[in-house]
């Protein structure tokens, strides 16, 4: 499946362009406008990086916290470090256990949330942040020919950007 998408400053000119496509007779079930007065990103299926994120640091902390715990634990027990006087080697153990687990959620955190947000958004955030900036995008989805066409079509109208995207379903 092909995706062009073609960013446009007004809504005149998103318009216009729409509807040279609708007269070129390409099947408009896979055109979409977004922007006000139309489509949002959220009902068009545009991710939200910042839900993206916090998936992906939860996906990992399902399986950090354990092995933090299982560590902090490892380590207190072949180190004998003394914690708390009061809570007793299997206390000092365990409290070594949830120190590693708090060290695996703050890691789960950072390395899936943080650096999730920061590279897993792709091109999406940039599309939502001309949307948000009141500008107006023209999606095609549909086969190469289709893509071709409407690109033709497009560049008529000189979007601010016009990109090309391949997606395997």
């Amino acid at each position: 499946m092909n995706y062009l998408i073609a960013v446009f400053s007004n809504r005149i000119t998103a318009e216009a362009a729409y509807t040279s496509l609708e007269k070129e007779n390409l099947p408009m079930e896979g055109i979409t406008i977004l922007g006000r007065g139309y489509q949002s990103a959220d009902e068009f299926g545009l991710i939200e990086p910042s839900k993206q994120a916090l998936k992906g640091s939860a996906r990992l902390a399902y399986w950090v916290i354990p092995f933090g715990f299982a560590a902090g634990y490892a380590f207190n027990l072949s180190t004998g470090i003394e914690i708390f006087s009061w809570a007793g080697d299997i206390g000092n153990h365990i409290i070594g256990g949830i120190f590693g687990a708090v060290a695996g959620s703050l890691g789960a955190l950072v390395v899936g949330g943080g650096i999730g947000l920061s590279l897993g958004s792709g091109d999406a955030l940039t599309y939502r942040n001309r949307l948000n900036a009141g500008k107006y995008l023209i999606v095609v989805k549909g086969t190469d020919a289709l893509s071709n066409q409407a690109t033709l079509v497009l560049r008529q109208f000189e979007p601010e950007n016009l990109q090309g995207y391949q997606y395997n379903e």
